[in-house]
């Protein structure tokens, strides 16, 4: 226990952060189905609440299986497909109320906000009303996802309870510096489909520290204006147009439940790459020993005969050895310990500056 402190002022201690990133894959063989192709679904978890499926890494019962994420659908109250009848329609837009709430927060009003197609709320516009939610594991995200690395694979095209074929990439591509902060959720980008005919649309919103993708259900319904997509920017879907793709996405949406919806989305999974981000917090304690500082020790075998014994004789100078570094608060009481890799002798003619960093 040290017997003589000294105090650091504000010019020794200093604040630092450090961002760690680690490349995660979610490849489709674990999300589509092919995992165990020969059986059931081991990795995959379905409750009987039904409002959400949980995606593993591993058959959910095993020990070694880490939970990678749940995915769920709803849609708006004010959706052209919302109707009493529809099955499961209240858990549908409790889903995409709870979501909305928690990520898009409310209006001035009190109302719950939508999922804004542009980020801009003030403004109004389009809304993403019928939405695909991907909850990404902690595990996995850390405390964010990098932003601009998220990269989603989709099959999009014709029905989407069809067979994966092609990939269709969504990204946040470029959105490292332009990235939207009005959301209680922190900050959040858009998605847009990478290429192809519609290069550069909006299809959804990825919410960075939340770990949350939101993805409209309408790029399912086809690839290409001859397929009835082009109006999904405004999100016009016409359920009761005989022969539209939007029919029988529509269908789909309002006559399934959540389950099967979670199904029909999986069996279009490809790819999921993104990069996740621990944040690093560091305080720097700078620790200045002058010529005439700790040039002795508080260590009882620095005694003889109850004297400190310092020197031998006369003419020397006073020696000690450092060996441990205590932070103590304002009234003495020790907080934090920190080890010497090895010993620093310490004389009246050395100087030293110690570097101790705390991180958490």
């Amino acid at each position: 226990m040290a017997s003589v402190f000294k105090t650091l002022t504000s010019k020794d201690i200093t604040n630092s952060r450090t961002l760690l990133h680690e490349s995660i894959p979610v490849t489709g063989t674990i999300v589509s189905g092919t995992y165990n192709a020969n059986g059931p679904e081991e990795n995959i978890k379905n409750f009987a609440h039904g409002i959400f499926q949980s995606v593993y890494d591993y058959p959910y019962l095993s020990s070694s299986a880490n939970h990678v994420f749940d995915i769920t659908f709803g849609y708006s109250n004010n959706s052209a497909l919302s109707a009493s009848s529809n099955v499961q329609n209240a858990k549908k837009i409790n889903i995409y109320n709870q979501m909305a709430q928690v990520l898009a927060g409310y209006d001035v009003n009190g109302s719950i906000l939508e999922f804004d197609q542009d980020g801009d709320i003030i403004a109004g516009g389009a809304k993403h009303r019928e939405v695909f939610f991907i909850n990404l594991s902690r595990l996995l995200v850390k405390d964010e996802i990098k932003k601009g690395s998220l990269t989603l694979s989709l099959a999009i095209g014709g029905s989407v309870t069809g067979n994966l074929s092609s990939s269709t990439a969504i990204t946040d591509t470029g959105n490292q510096n332009d990235f939207k902060v009005n959301s209680p959720a922190g900050e959040y980008s858009l998605l847009s489909i990478a290429a192809g005919e519609l290069t550069g649309s909006n299809v959804g919103l990825v919410f960075y520290q939340a770990g949350i993708i939101v993805l409209t259900a309408s790029i399912f319904a086809g690839t290409g204006s001859s397929a009835g997509i082009a109006p999904y920017i405004t999100q016009q879907f016409a359920p009761g147009t005989t022969g539209s793709a939007f029919h029988t996405l529509a269908t789909l949406m309002t006559g399934s439940d959540i389950q099967t919806l979670a199904d029909a989305f999986r069996t279009r999974w490809g790819n999921l790459q993104l990069n996740n981000t621990t944040e690093l917090n560091s305080t720097i304690y700078h620790l200045r020993i002058n010529n005439d500082e700790f040039n002795y020790s508080s260590n009882p075998t620095y005694l003889n005969s109850s004297k400190i014994r310092v020197k031998n004789t006369t003419s020397d100078s006073p020696v000690s050895y450092i060996t441990t570094i205590g932070l103590y608060s304002a009234d003495n009481e020790l907080l934090a310990v920190a080890k010497l890799s090895e010993p620093i002798k310490k004389t009246p003619a050395s100087e030293f500056n110690l570097r101790t960093r705390l991180d958490f």
